[in-house]
């Protein structure tokens, strides 16, 4: 479960990036949240991690409150929590294994990671992320010869070798093409079925969101404008999100 209570973000040069904001999301949804750039979806993720410190409210993940916590209190709760980037975010000059293991370092020493120094058992993890996102075959090879979507990949993989509760995914498919796109996201679904991971993906294409959210939040200036089904999810609740009519750039190049 995830309780954001009238949360606000107000960054030091008085920029608002979430206003008063309380959300209530069930474990085990799958929600996607869309919104222009500057809507405040990338805080919306960046403070439930707690890498951007709400301003006011409260907020919880499973229980243990992210407001207010200490240092040693956020590694607690980021351990239990995956995190998915746009820009992957991998260590190219190393094996994709090596990457993958390293999800979960708050259980292993940093000599034995700087080393690649894995036992069976942390190899097996391994391995089983790897085939949850279908690139085994691809475990010892170094990450700089990887595609972008195979990167991507590579970070699910990663975040799930923590084993978490939660998965946030900021722009994950943004700089991948079309198929790629979809391969990533039909991931992300069918992890979130399988192991019960409440994942929380913010999407800039409509048509994704629409396709894969149980659950869509469209934000606007900070605050939560829509909060309904994929379904309920059509272009005049788009438009009212984006504060705009909705355009080719608003969907997947290639779909309409």
């Amino acid at each position: 479960m995830i309780e954001l209570s009238n949360v606000t973000v107000r960054y030091p040069n008085g920029v608002v990036g979430l206003d008063d904001v309380s959300l209530s999301i069930p474990d085990g949804q799958f929600v996607v949240v869309v919104g222009l750039s500057g809507a405040g979806k990338s805080t919306l993720i960046r403070t439930i991690n707690g890498l951007v410190p709400a301003t006011s409210g409260t907020l919880s993940v499973d229980g243990s409150e992210v407001t207010g916590a200490s240092k040693k209190q956020l590694r607690a709760i980021r351990s239990r929590i995956g995190m998915i980037f746009q820009s992957f975010n991998l260590v190219k000059r190393t094996t994709v294994m090596n990457n993958v293991i390293m999800g979960a370092l708050h259980d292993v020493p940093w000599y034995r990671s700087v080393l690649g120094l894995w036992t069976a058992q942390e190899k097996e993890l391994g391995y089983t992320c790897l085939e949850r996102v279908g690139i085994v075959e691809k475990a010892w090879t170094r990450a700089s010869q990887l595609s972008g979507g195979q990167q991507q990949r590579v970070a699910i993989a990663r975040a799930l070798a923590q084993n978490p509760t939660v998965m946030l995914a900021d722009e994950p498919v943004a700089s991948l093409d079309p198929p790629t796109a979809q391969m990533v996201m039909k991931d992300l679904q069918r992890i979130n079925r399988e192991l019960g991971i409440t994942t929380v993906v913010n999407l800039h294409f409509l048509d994704l969101a629409r396709a894969y959210g149980e659950r869509v939040i469209g934000m606007r200036d900070g605050k939560v404008v829509f909060d309904g089904t994929g379904a309920d999810a059509d272009d005049a609740a788009f438009e009212r999100i984006y504060g705009r009519s909705l355009t080719a750039d608003d969907v997947l190049p290639g779909r309409s």
